[in-house]
């Protein structure tokens, strides 16, 4: 989306965030709940009704709170689904109309190969996809909010790689963050990878898990598992 472009990690992190705060007291009014947001996976955190920026002292309030940005923020209070007045994760992080044609791109990008026009499609959807980058058949870039993956120069995904910037944990509690990957990476097939910061030259063996073990990957790092021991029959 072009609100989203030309914008540092930091910038779109904060837009998303401010936008999901204005929706969730928009639904907490209508659903006459108390939706928290948190800094950690764990605290209860503030009621969103104390950051509206529509308002001086939330105004206020919403700029201390995203002062430092962070890399990751966690909703909770909405309700499980069998409560009546539960709030859908799912609406409360986009309008329908937006989902629905998400979740289309996503289907149509897992047949297309690594091509000049996969990369257009991506940058479409919002995801962050700098120039010479190479994204192959069915990898999933998620959905959820597609603008929080960022992608750098001639970096490989291999096919059936996994970002998943979210992570809903029940109960009316989900949490979101930022992929970052850098410059000249390869990442093997089959990697799967939460919110993370990878550094430029990184490497990934194939099948690697980088969430929740790493947050960050430093620069030149190869990334993998020791070979299994092989007992070889004896003669």
């Amino acid at each position: 989306m072009k609100k989203y472009r030309d914008k540092t990690p930091e910038e779109v992190i904060k837009l998303v965030t401010i936008e999901i705060i204005e929706r969730a007291i928009k639904l907490g009014k209508k659903k006459r709940r108390d939706v928290f947001i948190s800094k950690t996976s764990g605290g209860k955190g503030i009621n969103v009704e104390e950051l509206n920026p529509k308002t001086e002292e939330g105004k206020v309030n919403l700029e201390k709170f995203m002062t430092p940005i962070r890399r990751h923020y966690t909703f909770n209070g909405l309700g499980s689904p069998e409560e009546k007045n539960s709030i859908n994760w799912r609406v409360l992080n986009l309008p329908f109309g937006r989902r629905m044609l998400l979740v289309f791109q996503v289907g149509v990008s897992f047949f297309l190969k690594g091509t000049p026009f996969k990369n257009k499609l991506y940058r479409w959807m919002g995801i962050n996809v700098s120039k010479g980058a190479e994204i192959m058949q069915l990898v999933w870039l998620d959905h959820f909010r597609p603008e929080l993956i960022f992608i750098g120069e001639n970096t490989v995904l291999g096919a059936f790689t996994r970002l998943t910037v979210h992570a809903y944990e029940g109960g009316g509690k989900f949490r979101y963050g930022l992929i970052e990957i850098g410059s000249n990476c390869m990442i093997g097939a089959g990697t799967g990878m939460g919110p993370i910061k990878i550094e430029d030259n990184v490497r990934t063996l194939p099948g690697a898990t980088l969430s929740p073990y790493f947050s960050r990957i430093k620069s030149g790092s190869i990334v993998g598992w020791n070979p299994p021991n092989v007992k070889e029959p004896k003669g």
